[in-house]
């Protein structure tokens, strides 16, 4: 089985996560390591963070997926 590079994987969750709508004003790195993903920073919402967890899995060559991602906590005045 061919080993797909960390980089290509990096943007492929990453164009994959845009596709989604997990972009701006969220703020996820994406980081690979030997087919493991790392997903680290902000998101919005609960379900955003949920559906970059499957994102990632999706992209060939991922071997596991490490959540450090942080729901923004929602600031009412």
């Amino acid at each position: 089985m061919q080993q797909i590079p960390d980089r290509t994987i990096d943007q492929q969750v990453a164009q994959k996560l845009s596709n989604r709508g997990i972009n701006s004003p969220s703020q996820v790195t994406v980081q690979t390591r030997r087919g493991e993903v790392t997903l680290s920073g902000l998101v919005q919402y609960p379900h955003q963070k949920n559906s970059a967890v499957q994102v990632a899995n999706s992209v060939m060559g991922v071997r596991r997926v490490i959540d450090n991602l942080t729901v923004k906590p929602v600031v009412r005045y």
